[in-house]
């Protein structure tokens, strides 16, 4: 297999063994809760420390901390969430597990340095490649997901926890070693290489555009919830639906990638390859649109098949990922896409810190839910086709700044 693609598949593979610490905690509810006597209430703050933590992460990548050396990057996203993991299970303090939570959400700037690499070794094919590496998100999900099943059902209380934590965590630094030994490394600038004091933060192409992805993570983190809290279904009916939300939006990255690198093979200037990028969006965002009325239908006749219809239909969301992800490389200066990347990502995960606290607080009904959730599907919609009128900041720049 040619390197660049063999880079692309262990970059999936290491993506997913570190998301494969984003929900199991959850799935050890009822342990987590006996061993250090916390309420319902107070075991959700380990998410959403692992949520903020994602937001952070992205504020992180505008320092120096993860930049230089590619390979030292990717071992220090990757140590965030594996030496976490082979702490908790030992950690007397619930606060102290919660606090470890918030570092284990570093993960997330996996996805801006791998963009990085898949700048330097793709062109038409970036979207493609960049949609095989995101799934790695939720295929890491299901990994998770089941690692803990199989330690419930292999082990009692909170053994099941330290056994399932300690797995996950010595595969999460067995996939870094095979990695390392496979990828070639080179460097992240660690200062803009430039003479004309520009700054990603002061182009408004990058606040209009960094918000285009902003509407889908907020359907990501807080869709599959909201439609389990509306409706009274089975444990194993629940279990489903999480398993093709999941594997839809895995799929989902895929394909839509893959639709991205056609159009871009069709013309591969920076405006050509922008326009691929907006168009797959666009198309990902109405078809989200349309999902999401399934899945509203499905929640007010309390309809299993219909709700795992329109879980899959929606799942396409996740479609704006791939191209979202290839757009600092095309629009920006290849001195600074690299900066570009993380305030692309700032900007938009603000949605992660936002939108599962405003649904909690402010949502009160289905329909309330429902029209928000389309509202960022048109919204995410409109701010692709302002940003479709504006000029490039490498147009604006040129190719070196």
């Amino acid at each position: 297999m040619d390197r660049k693609w063999t880079a692309v598949f262990v970059n999936t593979i290491l993506l997913a063994s570190g998301f494969g610490t984003m929900h199991m905690l959850e799935k050890f509810k009822d342990a987590v809760i006996a061993h250090y006597g916390i309420t319902e209430a107070a075991m959700s703050y380990q998410q959403t420390a692992f949520v903020v933590g994602l937001f952070v992460a992205f504020l992180l990548g505008g320092t120096s901390l993860f930049k230089g050396s590619f390979k030292r990057s990717v071992a220090l996203i990757m140590s965030f969430a594996a030496i976490p993991q082979f702490i908790i299970p030992f950690v007397g303090s619930w606060w102290a597990v919660v606090f470890l939570r918030f570092f284990q959400g570093f993960i997330v700037a996996l996805i801006a340095v791998f963009s990085n690499q898949v700048g330097r070794l793709f062109l038409a094919e970036r979207p493609f490649a960049k949609g095989i590496i995101l799934s790695g998100i939720f295929w890491g999900g299901i990994y998770g997901i089941s690692l803990a099943k199989w330690a419930s059902s292999a082990y009692a209380g909170w053994k099941a926890v330290e056994v399932a934590f300690l797995i996950s965590a010595v595969v999460m630094y067995l996939m870094l070693a095979i990695w390392w030994f496979l990828v070639e490394d080179f460097e992240i600038p660690k200062e803009r290489q430039t003479a004309k004091g520009v700054s990603v933060w002061k182009m408004p192409f990058t606040w209009v555009f960094g918000f285009t992805f902003f509407p889908a993570l907020w359907i990501i983190f807080t869709l599959g919830s909201f439609t389990l809290h509306n409706v009274q279904f089975s444990g194993s009916q629940v279990a489903n639906l999480v398993m093709t939300l999941e594997v839809s939006m895995g799929l989902w990255s895929i394909i839509m990638g893959y639709l991205g690198y056609r159009l871009s093979v069709k013309n591969t200037s920076n405006r050509g390859l922008f326009k691929s990028i907006v168009s797959v969006m666009t198309l990902s965002y109405v078809v989200t649109f349309i999902g999401l009325f399934v899945v509203w239908k499905s929640i007010l006749a309390n309809d299993y098949t219909l709700a795992m219809l329109g879980l899959a239909i929606t799942g396409i969301v996740q479609g704006t990922g791939p191209a979202f992800w290839t757009t600092a490389p095309a629009a920006y200066p290849k001195e600074i896409f690299p900066e570009a990347s993380f305030a692309l990502g700032l900007i938009s995960n603000s949605a992660n810190a936002v939108a599962p606290n405003v649904m909690f607080i402010l949502v009160h009904g289905v329909t309330t839910g429902m029209t928000i959730f389309l509202t960022m599907a048109l919204l995410g919609i409109l701010l692709l086709l302002a940003s479709s009128r504006m000029k490039l900041p490498v147009e604006e720049l040129g190719n070196a700044v």
